[in-house]
C-alpha cells in the first residue's frame, strides 16, 4: 500500500491529511501549531496519521505542505542581515520606490522599513543599456572592494540588481558568483535569477525579500527534512508555491519569495478542485482560519494568479494566486477605539495564547470567544478535539472590554463582534468581485477554513451569491488541496515590442523559449514531464500607456494567427475592465509568460458511495442560540449523519471534528453527491 500525505501549517492549527492511494481512503488530523519551530508539529502530525492508519513510514510516497514561515518571518521583520549591491547610482531606490501613497490623505503614514540599511547598501561601476548592450564594463577593482566590506560587515544575505539586466543578466551572475566564492556562508541572490522583468524598483526589492528570508527559510527545510528522514520518510517533501504549484524544498531554499502565498494558495488549489468537481467552476473561495481570512476568485475552473503583489508593503514580482487577506479570523482580538468604536483585528491571540476560552492565559475577547457566547459553538466539546473551551472567560473577556466599557449586554456586544467580522469579510468579497468587473450573484461561496463556515452564510447572502458550498473537511481543505496540486513553474521575460511591427513568427519563437526553459527547470528538479501542459499569457497595453494587463493566448505558438489572437483577448479584457476597447490604437507587447504544470499524482475525491435513506435527518441535541431578532433553542447536527441527499432547515449548526457550520434564520442546507453541504435561501 501506498500513502499521500497534505499538511497546512496554520498560525493557530496544523492540518494534516492522508489518503491511501489505491481505495482513497482518507485519514484526518489536527493538531495546534508550533510557531517556534513549525516543523515540530508538522512532524507529529504526520506522526499521529501514521498512527491512525498503522502504516509505516517508508509507505508513504508523497510528502507536501503549504507553510507560513517566509511570510511570518517578513511580517515579523526577522530576516537576516542584508546587503544590497547595485548599479552605481542606484543605491537609494529601495527608498525613492514609486510616487505611490497608499495612504493619501494620512501626513503620518510611514513606509515600511528598508530591508537592507543604507550602509549595507553598495554601488558597483558598471551599465547596460536598455536592449542589454554592455554601456560600461564591470569594473573588476569596485567589485573586489565590495566583497572586503561585505566581509567586514558581517553580513548573511545579498542581492544583486544591476540596471536593465533582464535583458543581459551577465554582470549580475559574475558578481554573484564571485561573492559566493569569497563569502561560501553567505545566501546570495541575483535578482534575473528570480525574474527577468523590467522596473528596476519591484525587481530589486524582489530580490531583497528573498535574501533577506533566505537564511531562516534554509535552516526550516533542512531542519524539516532531517525530521521526515529520522521518521523513516524516504520521499522527498514538496512545498507549496506561492502560484498554487508544488516545488521542491531545493527550489524553495534558492527563491524562498515564492513561499510568501504558500499556505493561502492550498485552500484555493483545494476550493478550485472541489468546486469544479461539483459542477461550480466560477466560485469564491473564503479561507477563514485562526488568524486571517483569505478569499479569491476562480473562473472557468481556474484561480487568478497575478504576477506581482505587494506583501507588507514590500512590492513583490512572481506568480502568485491572487488571495486578498484580511485580518478576520476566529482569533481576531476585538477592541474599542479611542472613540469608543468597536473594531476587529489585526492583532489576533494566535495559537498561543489563544482565545479567552482555550483558557491558556489569552484575557481579550476574540471572534470565538464571541461565537461561544452566542451559541455557535457546544462549549461541551473540544475544539479539534484537543483545546476544552471554557464559555465562563469567553463572557468575561467580553464583559470587561467590550460591554461594559460601551454599557450593553454581553450578548449584545457578542451579536456585534460576530456582524463586524462579517462586515469585513464582505468587503473583501467586494474588492476581488464587484470591483474588478464581476458579478458575485454568478459565483458560488465555496466557505472552509475552521471558522469559514460559521460566517459564511450571512457574507454570501449580503453579496446575493446563490449558494453557499461547505467541503466534507472545512477545517482541513488546504491540507487537502495540497493532495490536488501540480507542480508548476511560471516563466517570464520582457522584450518590448509593437504588435504592428513583430512578426508571427518572432512572437511564437519567444513563447516556445519560455516553455522550453519552463521543462528545462521541471527536468532539472528530477520531475517527470510527461503529461506537461502550458498556459499562454503577455502583458499588453496601448501604444504609450504606462501599465498593462495580462492575457491568455490560448493556442500560444501554435496559433495559426497569434496577432490576431493576441489582438482579440487584449480589446476582450480591456471592454470588460474599462467598458471600451480602442481597435485603431496598436498594441504594445511588453512581458511573455509561460506557466507549465505537471502532475504529481492525483487526489482522487470522487462521489459518496452511501446516501441517505431519507431526508430527514435526525438531530442530535438542542441548543440554545442568540440571533438578532431573539434567542432560539436550535436543533444540533452531526455533519457525520449528513448523507447525500439529506436536507435540513435553519436555524441550526451542523457540528463535526474540524469545523461549525451555521444555519441562520431562511436558510436550508442539503448533501450533494460529493459530500458537500450546499446552502441556499430557503
Amino acid at each position: 500500500m501506498s500513502y499521500r500525505i497534505g499538511v497546512d501549517v496554520g498560525g493557530t492549527f496544523t492540518d494534516c491529511v492522508m489518503e491511501e492511494t489505491t481505495s482513497g481512503r482518507r485519514w484526518v488530523h489536527k493538531i495546534p501549531s508550533t510557531p517556534g519551530s513549525p516543523e515540530k508539529a508538522i512532524i507529529a502530525g504526520i506522526r499521529a496519521l501514521l498512527g491512525l492508519a498503522e502504516a509505516k513510514a517508508a509507505a508513504v510516497g508523497f510528502v507536501g505542505h503549504g507553510s507560513t514561515v517566509a511570510t511570518n518571518a517578513l511580517i515579523e521583520r526577522k530576516g537576516a542581515r542584508t546587503a544590497v549591491v547595485t548599479t552605481r547610482g542606484f543605491r537609494d531606490l529601495l527608498e525613492l520606490g514609486r510616487q505611490r501613497r497608499p495612504s493619501l490623505y494620512d501626513l503620518q503614514a510611514d513606509k515600511p522599513a528598508p530591508l537592507a540599511r543604507r550602509r549595507h547598501r553598495w554601488e558597483v561601476a558598471e551599465r547596460l543599456r536598455a536592449d542589454g548592450s554592455v554601456e560600461r564594463p564591470l569594473d573588476d577593482e569596485c567589485v573586489t572592494d565590495v566583497l572586503g566590506a561585505l566581509a567586514a560587515e558581517g553580513i548573511e544575505a545579498v542581492a544583486v540588481c544591476f540596471l536593465h539586466s533582464y535583458a543581459n543578466p551577465a554582470h549580475e551572475r559574475e558578481v554573484a558568483e564571485r561573492i559566493r566564492r569569497a563569502l561560501p556562508g553567505v545566501f546570495v541572490t541575483a535578482s534575473s535569477d528570480l525574474v527577468q522583468e523590467f522596473r528596476e524598483y519591484e525587481r530589486l526589492t524582489t530580490a531583497v525579500v528573498n535574501a533577506s528570508l533566505g537564511p531562516r527559510t534554509g535552516r526550516y527545510l533542512t531542519a524539516l527534512e532531517s525530521g521526515l528522514v529520522e521518521e523513516g520518510l524516504s520521499c522527498a517533501p514538496f512545498i507549496l508555491h506561492s502560484n498554487g504549484g508544488l516545488m521542491t524544498l531545493s527550489q524553495a531554499d534558492r527563491a524562498p519569495v515564492n513561499m510568501l502565498a504558500s499556505g493561502p494558495s492550498a485552500g484555493v488549489v483545494g476550493a478550485t478542485a472541489l468546486a469544479r468537481a461539483a459542477g461550480d467552476p466560477d466560485s469564491i473561495s473564503l479561507d477563514m482560519g485562526g488568524t486571517s481570512t483569505d478569499v479569491c476568485l476562480i473562473q472557468a475552473g481556474r484561480p487568478s494568479v497575478v504576477s506581482q503583489r505587494e506583501i507588507e508593503g514590500y512590492p513583490v514580482k512572481c506568480a502568485t494566486v491572487d488571495v486578498h487577506s484580511v485580518g478576520a479570523g476566529g482569533g481576531s482580538i476585538a477592541w474599542l477605539d479611542s472613540g469608543g468604536a468597536l473594531r476587529i483585528g489585526p492583532q489576533s491571540a494566535g495559537a498561543v495564547p489563544g482565545p479567552a476560552c482555550y483558557g491558556q492565559g489569552g484575557d481579550r475577547p476574540t471572534v470565538t470567544d464571541a461565537n461561544l457566547v452566542l451559541g455557535r459553538l457546544d462549549s461541551s466539546r473540544r475544539l479539534a478535539d484537543t483545546i476544552r473551551i471554557d464559555p465562563d472567560r469567553a463572557e468575561h473577556a467580553i464583559r470587561m472590554h467590550i460591554a461594559e466599557p460601551k454599557g450593553i449586554a454581553v450578548e449584545e456586544a457578542a451579536l456585534g463582534i460576530a456582524a463586524l467580522v462579517e462586515t469585513h469579510l464582505v468587503r473583501a468579497m467586494r474588492l476581488i468581485s464587484v470591483e474588478r468587473g464581476y458579478d458575485p450573484r454568478a459565483f458560488t461561496l465555496v466557505a472552509f477554513g475552521g471558522a469559514g463556515p460559521m460566517h459564511a452564510v450571512p457574507v454570501a447572502w449580503a453579496l446575493a451569491m446563490p449558494r453557499v458550498m461547505i467541503p466534507p473537511y472545512p477545517g482541513l481543505l488546504c491540507a487537502e488541496g495540497v493532495l490536488a496540486t501540480e507542480m508548476r513553474i511560471d516563466v517570464s521575460h520582457t522584450q518590448r515590442s509593437l504588435l504592428g511591427e513583430i512578426g508571427a513568427g518572432a512572437l511564437k519563437a519567444e513563447f516556445q523559449a519560455l516553455f522550453e526553459a519552463a521543462r528545462a527547470r521541471l527536468t532539472a528538479s528530477g520531475v517527470d514531464v510527461g503529461g506537461l501542459q502550458a498556459r499562454w499569457m503577455a502583458d499588453v497595453r496601448y501604444h504609450g500607456q504606462n501599465y498593462e494587463i495580462t492575457v491568455d493566448v490560448p493556442e500560444g505558438p501554435t496559433s495559426t494567427d497569434i496577432k490576431r489572437d493576441l489582438r482579440a483577448a487584449f480589446d476582450r479584457e480591456h471592454r470588460r475592465l474599462y467598458g471600451y476597447a480602442n481597435l485603431e490604437r496598436d498594441l504594445e507587447i511588453v512581458t511573455s509568460r509561460v506557466g507549465v504544470t505537471v502532475p504529481v499524482g492525483a487526489a482522487r475525491g470522487g462521489r459518496l458511495g452511501e446516501r441517505a435513506s431519507s431526508r430527514r435527518v435526525e438531530p442530535v441535541s438542542r441548543r440554545r442560540m442568540i440571533w438578532e431578532n431573539g434567542t432560539e433553542t436550535c436543533p444540533v447536527y452531526r455533519r457525520a449523519d449528513m448523507k447525500a441527499g439529506a436536507e435540513i432547515t435553519g436555524p441550526a449548526v451542523v457540528e463535526q471534528m474540524d469545523a461549525t457550520t451555521v444555519l441562520p434564520p431562511g436558510s436550508r442546507a442539503r448533501t450533494d453527491s460529493f459530500g458537500n453541504l450546499i446552502v441556499e435561501p430557503e
